[in-house]
């Protein structure tokens, strides 16, 4: 039986949202893509935070709720932790466009 606390929005999704703390080496099953899936978590992941569900190559799509939110910069196991730390994202970077116009506005 699926994990209820492990959520996938649409079957197009390759990762999962924990809705509580998962531990590495716990072994959990999620719903996806119409199928049951039996995932070995790689590493601790925070409630709020995702988990792929499948490997994502490096420069594939993310896919959270049926929308692309970024990329990945490195190979995504299955089972790890997807976050900044091997996404890039495809939503604006406040950060980095106020130092780029901060940066243009000193040339």
């Amino acid at each position: 039986m699926p994990d209820r606390y492990l959520k996938v929005v649409e079957p197009s999704d390759n990762v999962a949202t924990a809705l509580r703390d998962v531990e590495a080496g716990e072994t959990v099953e999620v719903d996806g893509d119409g199928e049951t899936r039996r995932i070995e978590v790689a590493e601790d992941i925070s409630f709020g935070h995702k988990i792929a569900i499948e490997e994502i190559e490096t420069g594939e799509t993310i896919r959270k709720y049926g929308k692309s939110i970024g990329n990945a910069s490195e190979h995504i196991p299955v089972g790890a932790w997807v976050h900044v730390q091997n996404v890039e994202s495809n939503y604006g970077r406040g950060d980095i466009a106020g130092e780029e116009a901060q940066a243009a506005h000193h040339e």
